[in-house]
């Protein structure tokens, strides 16, 4: 009775120590490229704001939960997948369907997992990424403020600002500015002249704001023959940023949707109007929020029955089923979200329905693995497995195959490959023992001589020494 007991926990375990291990891989892999693919944007604005290290892993940080939203449930279904296909080449599956173990049983470890990961999602989506939106923003618009700062330099005409050109005759160490020559020419043909005795840059960060406040000084604006003079103890003059503030397609100066919070973005749809083309966009991205995740349960739970459809003497057809699902689950999110956005559909049913048609398909996938049929006809199977081969597989291959040259790879190490020749090869040696011996030596014949060079260069280049004989032999040719 004990041991009745003990199986299930022993059984959960191992299933979900299984399941860590591919899915830890992928979340890797995939953090890697995507942070690449998310970096390629920011190359620009890093290296014209020239961000330090301290800055730019500060950066990284913000950008990183937007990547783990998508990251995640892709590494959680592969893990999933890539888990229960081993299971069931090894013949697995069959020792446990043998025990009386069916498909319900197995259900446990897979729904904690997919239900840990749903949450971790959802807290990356309501609460981390809309925190590391304004965060970034904030960040690059300090970087860029700070770029100004370092360009308006004592007793010079700084035009960095565009058509603001600001002169100061001293600069303190609290970048209080002394003497104060500011020449406006925004949308005038005749520039706005201000003087003032003392100024300074100042960013109001709530607001993404930069102004140039000015003390004790007049402002001169002359039009035709008219000249105006404007005495005042404070001004203000608000300037545009021209330093690169673009990031992949948006300007990183202006707080939008992404960084609102749930309460905010009700606020703003309640605002605009729910029925508005404005107020339905800030009512999606609510709903995109919480579907997400939900999406990634689905998802997760799917990955069970497509890794079970493996077995001996069968093709592997989980992973590119899995990867089809994925890539056609964000199909449907997109378009869904397109029509919200359109005014075609509800925003609700738009953004819900994907999760709805997906977990239709996870029972009906489920109940065929359960019952041991397939999934679709034989033929279309093969069909859709043939096209894979051709056109994914050998790619796959190619990668796979460089990735693992690449971490083969050492300096001054060669593959033994390269120096395989055919015919009489005169050196002989052993991997055990890193020793090789030549024509002649007592041991040239020995079984442990596994491997053959052409020549005692090429053996020493790969690592290999000559025997105490041979090494003789040699200093004394």
């Amino acid at each position: 009775m004990t041991r009745f007991k003990s199986l299930p926990l022993l059984l959960y375990s191992y299933i979900a120590t299984e399941m860590l291990a591919p899915f830890f891989a992928s979340f890797i892999i995939l953090c890697s490229v995507f942070f690449l693919v998310r970096l390629v944007p920011l190359l620009d604005v890093v290296l014209e704001l020239r961000i330090g290290l301290a800055d730019f892993i500060r950066l990284t940080c913000y950008i990183f939960p937007y990547m783990l939203l998508y990251v995640i449930p892709m590494s959680a279904m592969t893990g999933i997948i890539l888990c229960f296909t081993r299971m069931s080449n090894e013949r697995e599956i069959l020792v446990l369907k043998a025990c009386g173990v069916s498909l319900r049983q197995l259900l446990p470890p897979v729904i904690l997992l997919a239900l840990t990961i749903s949450l971790l999602t959802g807290f990356f989506s309501v609460r981390l990424i809309p925190a590391g939106e304004t965060a970034m923003k904030q960040l690059m618009f300090q970087l860029a403020k700070e770029k100004i700062d370092k360009g308006l330099n004592e007793r010079t005409f700084t035009e960095a600002l565009g058509d603001l050109v600001v002169y100061a005759d001293t600069i303190d160490e609290n970048d209080q500015w002394h003497g104060v020559y500011v020449s406006d020419m925004r949308n005038r043909e005749i520039p706005i002249i201000i003087m003032a005795r003392s100024g300074n840059l100042a960013a109001d960060l709530e607001r993404m704001v930069v102004t140039i406040v000015l003390r004790d000084g007049t402002l001169h604006n002359m039009e035709d023959d008219d000249n105006q003079v404007i005495r005042f103890n404070r001004y203000q003059v608000r300037i545009p940023l021209k330093t690169p503030t673009m990031v992949d397609g948006r300007d990183v100066t202006r707080l939008g949707k992404g960084s609102m919070t749930q309460a905010q973005l009700l606020q703003a749809a309640d605002s605009y109007g729910r029925d508005t083309r404005k107020g339905v966009s800030y009512l999606t991205e609510y709903h995109h929020r919480l579907a997400l995740p939900v999406g990634c349960l689905v998802l997760s739970l799917l990955g069970l029955p497509l890794g079970l459809l493996a077995g001996p003497g069968r093709r592997v057809t989980g992973p590119p089923m899995g990867l089809a699902f994925f890539v056609l689950y964000y199909i449907l999110s997109t378009t869904g979200r397109l029509l919200a956005e359109d005014l075609v559909t509800p925003a609700a049913l738009s953004i819900w329905a994907p999760n709805l048609v997906f977990l239709v398909i996870t029972f009906f996938v489920s109940r065929r693995v359960e019952q041991e049929k397939p999934i679709l006809p034989e033929q279309l199977m093969n069909e859709l497995l043939d096209i894979y081969d051709q056109l994914l597989q050998p790619v796959i291959r190619t990668i796979v195959r460089l990735s693992r040259r690449a971490l083969k790879w050492r300096p001054g190490r060669h593959d033994f490959s390269t120096v395989y020749y055919p015919g009489d090869l005169n050196v002989h040696a052993s991997a055990e023992t890193r020793i090789y011996h030549v024509k002649g030596c007592s041991q040239y014949g020995s079984p442990r001589c596994t491997i053959q060079f052409k020549n005692c260069k090429l053996a020493e280049a790969n690592g290999f020494a000559p025997c105490p004989e041979c090494s003789e032999k040699k200093s004394g040719s």
